[in-house]
């Protein structure tokens, strides 16, 4: 790289990183104000509140905000480059307007492959921490309500609970059924099931098991019996934010449990994993656009470019927030509704470098 590179590289990246700092710092502020009253009120204590919520607060943010950061830091540089005529320097002096764009393409490269770690490890791993601090001090005890559940378990094999206490981890009325050529070949039945923790099993309690294999019908019954199941307690806990505490591993691994099981809601996930994909990729987009209606020297000065930015910044979310929600409810594949934005700010891109003077 040229000095040229090396002076326009390390302006985009400080510029960038202030604006992340400056709005992570007020978007705390903002959280703590709005929650300092549950801290109070569920006594949290000060150590947890630091680093267990907002320690892993910054990352969370900061990863959030990236492509919108970016894309503001861009115009609001290169708007400055361009009202004191240093682009104008820069293409006199025989640099090309593709040229220019080189350290902005670094720039964005670099950060989109630290969006893409923090994406899919470091964010998940702090939310690991975060969200539990969440559900204990700020959203209340969850009660799991849902009755008569059934899950797939096993290729043959469902199992049914009317109703379960995720406080006692106890399930009522449960059954496990082996169902083969859409004939039922064995079933248990039992009052209820519970979680031994110190053994990772089931406890079976008064249960009783009928076969009707054929030449082998009969019933078995018995007050206890422990077993092994593809179940466990997590699968009635708190899901909220659940998605965003996996690493990108463990999101694929749980993508395929849930598949196996033929569950519901398998959209949030696929989402979830589309945009770990697709948001470093947006980065790249959004500084591409951000340079291409900045790079001008605007009668309307920098503040009506910085505009201009905000408003294309705020389309983006628009659109983005909307494709997601549609997604959500089963209207569009999740696919297509995580890479559609990208797909149209990414035409746009292209058509204001092939239209705008340069």
């Amino acid at each position: 790289m040229k000095i040229l590179d090396y002076y326009i590289l390390k302006k985009f990246l400080k510029t960038y990183v202030f604006a992340v700092f400056l709005i992570v710092l007020i978007v705390m502020v903002i959280d703590y104000t709005e929650k300092i009253d549950d801290f109070i009120r569920k006594q949290a204590p000060m150590d947890a509140i630091l680093f267990d919520y907002y320690l892993n607060f910054i990352p969370y943010w900061a990863n959030y905000i990236s492509p919108l950061m970016v894309f503001i830091a861009t115009v609001f540089f290169t708007a400055n480059l361009a009202a004191k005529t240093e682009i104008i320097a820069i293409l006199s002096s025989g640099v090309s307007f593709t040229r220019l764009m080189r350290p902005y393409l670094i720039g964005s490269t670099i950060i989109a492959i630290g969006t893409f770690i923090m994406i899919g490890w470091v964010v998940p791993n702090a939310n690991k921490i975060r969200v539990p601090f969440e559900h204990q001090y700020i959203n209340g005890t969850y009660f799991f309500d849902k009755r008569d559940v059934h899950i797939k378990i096993a290729p043959d094999v469902y199992a049914y609970i009317e109703s379960y206490d995720n406080n006692t981890n106890t399930g009522y009325r449960f059954s496990l059924e082996r169902i083969s050529n859409n004939e039922i070949k064995e079933k248990l039945m039992s009052d209820r099931i519970t979680w031994d923790t110190l053994r990772k099993k089931w406890t079976i309690h008064d249960f009783r098991i009928r076969n009707l294999m054929p030449g082998k019908t009969g019933i078995i019954s018995g007050v206890k019996i422990d077993t092994t199941l593809n179940l466990f307690p997590k699968d009635f806990q708190n899901k909220h934010l659940l998605h965003e505490t996996f690493t990108l591993p463990e999101l694929n691994r749980h993508i395929d449990l849930v598949r196996s099981r033929g569950a519901d809601g398998i959209e949030v996930f696929l989402i979830e994993k589309y945009l770990r994909y697709a948001n470093p990729i947006s980065v790249i987009i959004l500084t591409i656009i951000g340079f291409l209606v900045s790079a001008r020297k605007s009668r309307g000065g920098v503040g009506f470019q910085i505009a201009l930015g905000f408003s294309l910044a705020f389309i983006y979310i628009l659109f983005f927030m909307m494709s997601k929600g549609i997604a959500e409810g089963g209207g569009m594949p999740p696919l297509l509704a995580v890479w559609l934005p990208n797909i149209v700010f990414g035409a746009v891109g292209v058509g204001l470098y092939y239209t705008l003077p340069r």
